[in-house]
């Protein structure tokens, strides 16, 4: 076991988006709740959680591989009408400690999958007030009465 360090960083940070992941034109995950990992000179890699992917599409195959400072990594199939994409799917189930972030979550090859990155709305309260309202196409801010006084 290696740990991150100067010479081999890695942070893991939450998305500032929401994340899905399509095969084949279907949804297989979408969450708001995915982890960045950036290690070293490499590809950024998005993590999923795994309650938040369709894990009834996946299969999990006998193929591992060995990260010296992640541990070793599960991999799974996607399988879907039909058609599937080979080890397009892996997951440290027991990371080391030091990336004990990214434990029950998945990450899936780009070039098996299509991975969308979207701007969740409702970044501040202002943009969910303006953007609500009542079915009528009135904005929630456009016709409700301001229930404090504003300065005097």
């Amino acid at each position: 076991m290696k740990l991150p360090g100067p010479d081999h960083p890695i942070t893991i940070a939450a998305s500032p988006k929401r994340v899905r992941v399509l095969y084949e034109g279907h949804l297989i995950a979408d969450t708001p709740r995915a982890l960045v990992l950036r290690e070293a000179s490499y590809p950024a890699v998005i993590y999923i959680p795994r309650e938040d992917a369709a894990m009834a599409f996946l299969a999990r195959t006998t193929h591992s591989s060995h990260c010296p400072y992640k541990g070793d990594a599960a991999y799974y199939n996607i399988v879907r009408d039909g058609r599937f994409a080979e080890n397009a799917v892996w997951s440290y189930e027991d990371p080391y400690p030091a990336m004990a972030a990214i434990k029950d979550h998945l990450a899936f090859y780009p070039n098996q999958v299509e991975i969308e990155e979207v701007d969740m709305p409702g970044e501040n309260i202002r943009d969910i007030v303006e953007h609500t309202d009542s079915g009528s196409g009135n904005s929630q801010g456009e016709h409700w009465a301001p229930n404090v006084d504003g300065p005097k």
